[in-house]
């Protein structure tokens, strides 16, 4: 019995399908229509399926899916066992929300840190006890990088490789490199350590378009131990939505 994930975002789609909690197949679309909905619930006999959608335009899609699975449209409603303490859940991000999902059943006795490195950097808590109070957002690192730029006069917008490690700053442009992108390494440390007093057994998850850099930027950290990288976060927490 197979279940379909569907991530759908401002730029890409993200798929899965999963039996149980085994990752079976994974997929990112830059448009998903009726006719690849329809060949992946043939090849896989998906019995349930789920979308995640910040488009409210996803009807022939439901539509779809409601008459050939048992289909759920994701929210934060759906809270598989997480007790959801946000004052405003209504503006909570479903990704947020879904990478939280994931991490519970990804580790159900412990604490995690979630931190999803895209367009911005989100740090999300699950308590040991199974609740959730939120986190924090700030920029991410092409968003510093456009900013140092865009609100000064004379400083230039830097180019910079995720394959590299961080330079020192001995000009301009690599200051700024180094500024950003050890800015932001320092400040998952940070809060890594702040959350490690909260919780004695933190697992930080690390995930999102930049994780790979940064995970490879954490390895020398004293907080290595702690970390690991999962691409499928929160398509794991859709799945995790509508587990029997």
């Amino acid at each position: 019995m197979n279940r379909l994930s569907i991530d759908i975002g401002n730029s890409s789609v993200k798929i899965a399908v999963f039996n149980n909690r085994e990752l079976v197949h994974h997929q990112r679309l830059n448009k998903l229509g009726v006719q690849e909905l329809q060949s992946l619930v043939n090849e896989f006999s998906i019995s349930k399926s789920i979308i995640s959608s910040v488009n409210q335009d996803i009807n022939l899609l439901e539509d779809f899916l409601k008459s050939h699975t048992d289909y759920t449209r994701f929210s934060a409603l759906l809270t598989n066992g997480v007790e959801n303490k946000y004052k405003t859940p209504g503006t909570l991000g479903l990704d947020r929300w879904a990478a939280i999902l994931g991490a519970k059943g990804s580790f159900p006795a412990g604490a995690c840190l979630v931190v999803d490195a895209g367009t911005c950097i989100t740090y999300d808590l699950l308590l040991s006890d199974s609740t959730y109070w939120g986190g924090s957002i700030s920029p991410g690192i092409e968003m510093r990088f456009k900013a140092v730029h865009e609100f000064t006069k004379r400083l230039p917008l830097v180019d910079w490789n995720a394959e590299a490690d961080i330079e020192e700053g001995t000009d301009t442009p690599s200051a700024i490199r180094n500024g950003v992108l050890q800015g932001i390494v320092n400040e998952i440390e940070g809060f890594i350590a702040i959350n490690n007093k909260k919780e004695s057994a933190l697992r930080v998850i690390i995930t999102g378009g930049d994780a790979n850099f940064l995970y490879k930027q954490l390895q020398n950290s004293i907080f290595a131990p702690q970390i690991v990288k999962d691409a499928f976060i929160v398509l794991k927490g859709l799945n995790e939505a509508i587990a029997d």
